[in-house]
């Protein structure tokens, strides 16, 4: 739920008497609402005019809802005619990117903390029939036996959630372009717009993988015999989650599914620019004939070898 006070969005804890308060944890959770983001193409309009037909006429059944998300359809286009449906209207998605991209809070060197740093000085604590349930800013490892003790949502850097603020973010951008800038670090003075903001986080999350001046990779934390040996110091693991401080891989490393979107993030931001992610829209975004270098939807397509036909086989009896 939206808490206008502190511009966060908190789960709300409903008791068997009916009573209900909202569980002021900075995690997440009040991350997520910002990847619920999609633009809408002109092209695609056309192609489903009778969904986007019904989607408008939904919008004017609902007025009360609709005021609270992100404006949408006729008189509210943006860069490029595009349409966008989104959770977030721009009040609320620059309160969230402000805590978001906050160093002391979301923000660490690898990447987007699963909960703010905030509560690594001031904990949430609830009682409930007397008993003490506490959130502390946990980087590493869990520290409680919670699902299983082998898991920790309460601090680290994640892949796929991160992978998914990054998606929502180059929507945000195919709308606004470069009319909608926050500072990024929040504080630091330096503006970006959102497409520069995405490949902030993927940089960092790149990070975590890469030598640094000193030689040594994040991902291997302290490990002296994968940082040092020669025959283990390039052979990358791919860990369940990562240190919210300093990088290092925790839990499973064999995580190749959500982990290696890392090297996802290294093609997308290596073949993709925020002026040809504009002048080509969702298909420069999400999909390689988009990229710089490879034709857009306007050019010649990419060749592919046709496929040799299947052979006939004979049935023996």
């Amino acid at each position: 739920m939206w808490d206008e006070a502190d511009g966060f969005y908190y789960d709300v804890l409903r008791l068997p008497n009916g009573h209900a308060q909202r569980l002021k944890v900075r995690s997440m959770v009040g991350l997520l609402p910002l990847c619920a983001a999609t633009v809408i193409e002109p092209w695609q309009r056309e192609l489903v005019a009778e969904s986007v037909s019904s989607m408008q006429e939904r919008t004017r059944q609902m007025p009360d809802l609709f005021r609270h998300i992100h404006p949408t359809g006729p008189g509210h286009l943006g860069t490029g005619d595009r349409g966008i449906i989104a959770l977030l209207n721009p009040e609320r998605l620059r309160r969230i990117l402000a805590r978001m991209l906050d160093e002391q809070e979301f923000l660490s060197p690898y990447g987007i903390r699963s909960v703010s740093k905030f509560h690594e000085q001031h904990p949430y604590v609830l009682y409930v029939d007397g008993q003490e349930h506490r959130v502390d800013y946990t980087p590493a490892e869990s520290t409680t036996g919670t699902f299983g003790g082998n898991s920790n949502w309460r601090g680290p850097v994640w892949f796929p959630v991160n992978a998914m603020i990054i998606r929502a973010l180059l929507n945000y951008f195919l709308y606004y372009g470069d009319n909608f800038r926050v500072e990024c670090p929040t504080g630091s003075g330096r503006l970006m717009n959102l497409f520069e903001v995405a490949k902030e986080i993927g940089d960092r999350l790149t990070r975590i993988f890469l030598q640094g001046a000193d030689g040594r990779r994040p991902v291997f934390g302290g490990a002296e015999k994968f940082q040092s040996d020669p025959q283990w110091r390039d052979h990358l693991l791919f860990y369940e989650y990562f240190h919210g401080d300093n990088g290092a891989g925790i839990g499973a490393s064999h995580q190749t599914g959500w982990t290696g979107l890392v090297a996802k993030l290294i093609q997308l931001f290596g073949t993709l620019d925020a002026e040809r992610a504009l002048e080509r829209g969702k298909r420069a975004a999400f999909d390689q004939r988009g990229a710089r270098g490879a034709p857009g939807r306007d050019e010649t397509p990419i060749s592919r070898p046709t496929p040799s036909p299947t052979p006939k086989t004979t049935k023996r009896r």
